[in-house]
C-alpha cells in the first residue's frame, strides 16, 4: 500500500487545458493555491474536459480527498487520458477512493501503457505481481473489452 502512495504523489500533473484562465490555474497550482486552481479547471472538467477532469481529480488527490480524486481520474480515463488511466489504476491498487482491486489496477495501468504512458507498465507489472496468471489475465481481457468499446465498457 505504501508503494501506491509513493506512486500516487509522484505521477506529475500534465497535458492542456482549454479555456478558463489556464495562466492563472497553473501559477496557482505552482504556488500551492490549489483551492484557485481547482475554481478554474473544475468547471472545464464538468463540461467534460479530459484534460481538467485529471487536474481536478489530481488537486483533490493532493487534498486528500480520495474518493473524489478516483471519480474525476475515471471520467478522464473512460475519455482515454493516460495520465488518468495511471492515476486510476494506483487508485484501485492501493484502495484510495474506490475499494482495492487489482484485477481493475492492472486493467487501467495496461491501457495506460498501451495509450503511451510511461509509467503504465511499471506499474501494471507491479500490480501483476500480486496476483494470480488467472488474475492477470482477467485483467488483459478487461482492458481489450474496454478499449475495444471505446471505453464505454470497463468494469
Amino acid at each position: 500500500m505504501k508503494l501506491f502512495s509513493v506512486l500516487a504523489v509522484g505521477l506529475m500533473l500534465a497535458g492542456p487545458v482549454s479555456a478558463q484562465d489556464r495562466g492563472k490555474a497553473i501559477a496557482a497550482f505552482n504556488a500551492g493555491d490549489y483551492a484557485t486552481a481547482l475554481q478554474e479547471w473544475e468547471p472545464l472538467a464538468a463540461q467534460g474536459d479530459a484534460a481538467a477532469q485529471y487536474k481536478t481529480g489530481f488537486i483533490y488527490s493532493i487534498n486528500q480527498d480520495s474518493a473524489e480524486a478516483a471519480k474525476w481520474f475515471r471520467l478522464a480515463a473512460e475519455q482515454g487520458y493516460s495520465e488518468a488511466q495511471v492515476k486510476l489504476s494506483v487508485a484501485f491498487g492501493g484502495g484510495f477512493g474506490v475499494p482495492q482491486d487489482f484485477v481493475t489496477a492492472h486493467m487501467w495501468a495496461n491501457i495506460g501503457a498501451a495509450n503511451g504512458h510511461e509509467d503504465g507498465s511499471m506499474i501494471r507489472d507491479m500490480v501483476a505481481a500480486q496476483m494470480t496468471p488467472a488474475a492477470v489475465e482477467e485483467a488483459q481481457r478487461r482492458a481489450r473489452v474496454c478499449m475495444a468499446s471505446n471505453y464505454q465498457d470497463c468494469d
